[in-house]
């Protein structure tokens, strides 16, 4: 199933959630290219823990196209504060928007 979802992903900018098999969303984040980003954590060369656990437990990823990198950094910052995504820990506990 993932393979089919990375073939369809555009490469358009915006952001990507990654939801586990009870639709729970456990990463977001941005991308000037999706297509390529997305694909990039999948790549068999990968040796951090953090991101092989996250995989394993992605189950769907839901993509939003913005117009550009900036609103999709704006909508990344918004979706993380409002989802709490369990593998977003850097940004969970920010109050401020990123700086553009």
């Amino acid at each position: 199933m993932i393979k089919k979802i990375l073939s369809n992903i555009t490469t358009k900018p915006g952001i990507y959630q990654m939801l586990d098999s009870k639709n729970n969303t456990i990463y977001i984040g941005k991308a000037s290219n999706l297509k390529k980003r997305v694909t990039s954590y999948f790549a068999k060369h990968i040796n951090s823990i953090k991101t092989n656990k996250l995989i394993e437990n992605v189950d769907n990823i839901k993509v939003i196209i913005t117009k550009n990198e900036e609103e999709a950094l704006i909508l990344e910052n918004t979706l993380i504060k409002k989802f709490k995504p369990k593998y977003n820990i850097l940004l969970r506990d920010d109050k401020s928007y990123p700086y553009i």
